[in-house]
């Protein structure tokens, strides 16, 4: 999804109107299929989790959580995860290519999140683990003349108050320094594993990265467990989200007593450190969302839209809970961000739930995503989002998974290539259930 790979200066969107409700209808007319269905085997990856990118010339690259050509990650047997490239072949169809099968040890291992390119081709994604300390990596894959792609683990987290445990993906900014998220590890204890980080690598004179810590989440009201991606503004200030945290008093999971995720901003500071302000915090039952997983995307106007995967007006989903949200945040007059619900979902034939993922714009000011469960069939759903005028939004399903060889369970955004048509990856399902890539076509 494009909003992964975010630099200085991009904001990801056009122009839409701000949303007080959104209205549901019936699916519109779409062709889905399967590009690619994962193997549970040695050779192939399989349980794609992370959005997929597209380069200039249509082929598709992705991260498979487990699986690949290296055994022994798990207890179980499982690989510890590939990078691969789907190539459209002449005359129909797409080849799948692994470009790298990850090893474990100091080599990462389960990358949960999509790949981005950088100017020079080069790609760059994280692990959840694996590295020095088996507590995640940054990697880059380089093509190399005459084919094939070479890794470089150029940063290994080692807990503490470097962060771990990485799950979403990276953003470049214009001068090559990459910034991301840990969900665990940092300077302050919260949820028994200290809340997180944002960091940032910086390329070093005459080769590798340095690391610096931007802020660690977890002290005072502050939210915790950032579980995706950072975005830019065109003034260099990220936006990102929490999934636990907040200035909320509302205990969203009553297992553990927390409150129920945060958006914040941090701010470049003319001294070097990085100020952090919460923007929103989550938690009212019935008319806001809770847990924000995925990441967030602008308008041109300078607002923010971003999911939840629980909370909402819904109590069709469990542990009233609530099924998630579509939401919108705008800059209010005086400082400060308001929030509108635009969608909240149902859980049920007629509506997806759980969407943990950021959304995509078309160039009419429609949002699309995708939910991980319910839909007409029980696997999910792709769907877009339509401005009818009058703060009124109007839902589309655009497909249910669930259906004979489909896939299952979409956890990841969208992204779009130059025709309209719109591809993501499901965690299950397929030929033989390990996951597959899709292609939905208007």
């Amino acid at each position: 999804m494009g909003v992964k790979s975010v630099s200085i200066g991009s904001i990801a969107a056009l122009a839409v109107f701000a949303g007080m409700f959104m209205m549901s209808t019936r699916a519109a007319a779409q062709t889905e299929g399967v590009l690619h269905s994962f193997s549970y085997n040695q050779k192939d990856g399989f349980h794609p989790v992370g959005t997929l990118t597209i380069d200039a010339a249509g082929n598709l690259y992705g991260t498979a959580g487990y699986g690949g050509a290296n055994a022994g990650c798990y207890t179980t047997g499982e690989g510890c995860g590939s990078v691969f490239e789907l190539t459209p072949r002449t005359g129909g169809g797409w080849a799948e290519k692994p470009l790298h099968n990850f090893g474990g040890g100091k080599d990462g291992a389960s990358p949960w999140a999509g790949v981005i390119f950088d100017a020079a081709g080069n790609l760059f994604g994280t692990t959840v683990n694996g590295g020095t300390n088996n507590s995640g990596t940054v990697f880059e894959l380089s093509p190399v003349s005459g084919g094939g792609w070479t890794e470089r683990i150029i940063h290994s987290f080692g807990a503490g108050i470097d962060g771990f445990g990485p799950t979403g993906s990276l953003v470049l900014d214009g001068a090559g320094n990459l910034y991301g998220t840990t969900q665990y590890g940092g300077a302050f204890g919260a949820g028994g594993a200290n809340g997180g980080t944002v960091f940032e690598l910086t390329p070093k004179t005459g080769g590798g990265y340095s690391e610096k810590i931007l802020h660690s989440f977890g002290h005072g009201h502050d939210g915790f467990t950032p579980a995706s991606n950072v975005i830019f503004d065109a003034a260099g200030n990220l936006y990102g989200t929490t999934y636990y945290g907040g200035l909320s008093s509302t205990s969203c999971n009553p297992d553990v007593h927390v409150s129920c995720g945060t958006v914040f901003e941090l701010t470049p500071t003319s001294s070097g450190p990085w100020t952090e302000t919460i923007l929103h915090s989550f938690g009212n039952y019935g008319t806001d969302g809770n847990f924000p997983y995925g990441g967030l995307i602008f308008d041109a106007s300078g607002n923010l839209y971003g999911t939840t995967t629980g909370g909402g007006n819904s109590t069709s989903c469990t542990s009233a809970v609530g099924c998630g949200v579509v939401f919108e945040l705008t800059p209010a007059t005086g400082g400060g961000w308001t929030e509108t619900v635009l969608h909240n979902y149902n859980g049920n034939t007629t509506d997806g739930s759980s969407p943990d993922d950021s959304l995509i714009f078309d160039a009419s000011g429609n949002l699309y995503g995708t939910t991980g469960g319910d839909g007409a069939h029980g696997g999910g759903t792709v769907f877009k989002l339509t401005p009818a005028g009058g703060g009124v939004w109007t839902e589309t399903l655009l497909h249910s998974f669930g259906l004979g060889h489909d896939g299952l369970y979409p956890n990841s955004g969208l992204v779009f290539d130059s025709l309209g048509n719109l591809y993501g990856a499901t965690i299950e399902g397929g030929a033989t259930g390990s996951g597959t890539v899709f292609e939905v076509t208007p």
